[in-house]
C-alpha cells in the first residue's frame, strides 16, 4: 500500500495476514501440491516427505476457514473426500511459482543450515 505521500506504507495488515498464512510451516508445500493437481488428502500427504498426517489436516482446515481451500465430500462407499483450490486459492499460483524461483537460485545453492 502507499501513503498519500507517495511512499510506502511500513506496516499492512492486509500483507501480514497473508504473508503468516503462506508462510506457515508446510503450507507453501501444500499449495504447490495442490497447483500440481493433488486433490486426495493422502496424494497431498505423499507429495510432502516428512509432513505428518495431524499437521496436513490442521493446515487444510485453516486454508479452508480462510477460503483458499474447499473440502468435497463424495456420499459414496467408502466417503471418498477431495480438497481442492478454490478461485482465492488458485489465484496464489503466481506466488508460489515466484517463491520457487527465488528459492532456486538464491537457496538452492546455499549450504542447508541446521
Amino acid at each position: 500500500m502507499v501513503d498519500m505521500d507517495g511512499t510506502t506504507e511500513t506496516f499492512c495488515p492486509y500483507f501480514h495476514h497473508a504473508i503468516e498464512l503462506i508462510g506457515r510451516r508446510w503450507t507453501g508445500a501444500i499449495l504447490r501440491a495442490m497447483l500440481r493437481g493433488k486433490t486426495r488428502f493422502s496424494d497431498i500427504g505423499g507429495a510432502i516427505p516428512g509432513l505428518s498426517d495431524r499437521l496436513l489436516s490442521e493446515r487444510l482446515k485453516e486454508l479452508e476457514a480462510e477460503g483458499v481451500v474447499e473440502r468435497l465430500v463424495y456420499p459414496e462407499t467408502p466417503v471418498r473426500i477431495e480438497y481442492r483450490l478454490t478461485e482465492k486459492g488458485r489465484a496464489l499460483e503466481a506466488t508460489v511459482v515466484a517463491v520457487a524461483d527465488w528459492a532456486e537460485k538464491w537457496v538452492a545453492h546455499e549450504p542447508a543450515h541446521a
